[in-house]
């Protein structure tokens, strides 16, 4: 009996400095321990994306997993806002948005997480103006753009977005175009990029707004043919010589002259090398980079030379 006793308290007291050390490292760093299995190149782990850049990110997570077969993205596709929205939620890894996070937003994120997630712009996009095949109306002003969106536009066109609310293109067109003014009466809201593609199709008055990921690849099956059920919209040009009107062509987009140019970034919520770090490192790095730049964005983390060529006869 002594012996059992003697075997069960010292156990008592290992269980008892075992408690200990778990408490003194779960204050640490005001945050409890994690224990996580996912590495750099391998393990599962969710993130949220701007429904606005599916077709680009589809592809990067595509050649990410098949150059890591022990790696797997899962990606959720959602209006801008409930991105956001996700940053609070634990299963979610990493946002991929428009924008970067509000100092605010930084703060808040700190005070929850204990630590502050790392973020940056990866590609430069385009907002892209569509109109219906019969359209007269496929070279604009943004003075004409902003009169669509405001409603008080004499053109015969009613304008489509990807929702009324929490969408990264209505933040644009609210911000950027609008200036803080409302959106009119006469805008409609489709339920995703896709809608407002199928939605212009269908309507001969319609005029839409996508990012150029969904439209502005001709190497991309899909998006030729989407060009030949929609026409893609001209703009007054930035800082052009010799050029009044300009479409969202990748080169436009990297010399800001066509005018509805938006940054894409990531904020990625993981404080150790994990597989939301290897994510990001491929996306700033060559590999991702470049199929930015076959998706006919703007990869923001390389150099790329833009040359003028003319034809000799």
């Amino acid at each position: 009996m002594r012996l059992i006793r003697a075997f069960m308290l010292k156990r008592k007291n290992r269980l008892t400095i075992a408690a200990a050390t778990m408490m003194l490292f779960s204050h640490c760093n005001n945050g409890p321990v994690v224990y996580h299995t996912d590495k750099l190149d391998r393990g599962t782990i969710h993130i949220s994306v701007d429904e606005s850049f599916k077709p680009v990110i589809d592809s990067q997570i595509k050649v990410f997993e098949s150059s890591f077969p022990d790696a797997h993205i899962v990606a959720h596709y959602k209006p801008e806002a409930d991105c956001l929205k996700d940053m609070l939620v634990d299963s979610i890894r990493m946002v991929i948005i428009t924008r970067q996070l509000q100092p605010s937003e930084e703060q808040r994120l700190k005070d929850t997480l204990s630590f502050i997630p790392v973020q940056g712009r990866i590609a430069y996009d385009a907002v892209t103006v569509i109109v219906n095949k019969q359209s007269k109306d496929s070279v604009l002003e943004i003075a004409d753009v902003k009169s669509l969106l405001n409603g008080t536009s004499t053109l015969k066109l009613r304008p489509v977005l990807d929702g009324l609310t929490a969408t990264s293109t209505v933040r644009y067109a609210l911000d950027s175009i609008l200036q803080g003014q409302p959106l009119g009466k006469t805008v409609t809201a489709a339920t995703s990029s896709q809608g407002v593609i199928d939605y212009v199709a269908a309507n001969p008055d319609a005029v839409g707004f996508v990012g150029v990921s969904w439209i502005g690849n001709p190497e991309d099956s899909a998006h030729v043919r989407y060009q030949r059920q929609v026409t893609i919209a001209s703009l007054h040009c930035k800082n052009c010589v010799g050029t009044d009107f300009v479409k969202p062509s990748q080169a436009n987009i990297a010399t800001l002259q066509y005018p509805l140019v938006r940054g894409l970034h990531y904020i990625l919520k993981e404080n150790y090398e994990g597989l939301g770090s290897g994510f990001a490192n491929f996306l700033i790095y060559e590999r991702g980079q470049l199929i930015f730049r076959r998706a006919y964005l703007w990869p923001a983390r390389m150099q790329f030379e833009i040359r003028s060529a003319g034809i000799n006869e």
